[in-house]
């Protein structure tokens, strides 16, 4: 999720579920978690939402705290 948000910031959380295989409720806990971890923000436009990914932020798991959120978008999205 944090890939697709970062790729496509204005995408529908129903858009996103059918294109990653899990539910819209699966899809909203994720994203929920996180907005509370820091790791996205969420600004509303009206009736949608654009959310903006923090690539500054360390990965959450410890084996990859060492590297930046950056580094993941690079190698998967722009790389």
């Amino acid at each position: 999720m944090l890939l697709l948000l970062a790729k496509e910031p204005e995408i529908l959380l129903r858009e996103a579920a059918i294109r990653v295989g899990i539910t819209e409720r699966a899809v909203q806990r994720i994203v929920a978690d996180l907005e509370q971890g820091r790791y996205i923000e969420r600004e509303r436009f009206g009736r949608r939402n654009r959310y903006k990914v923090h690539p500054e932020l360390p990965l959450r798991h410890p084996i990859e705290a060492h590297r930046k959120i950056a580094s993941l978008i690079a190698l998967v999205i722009d790389g």
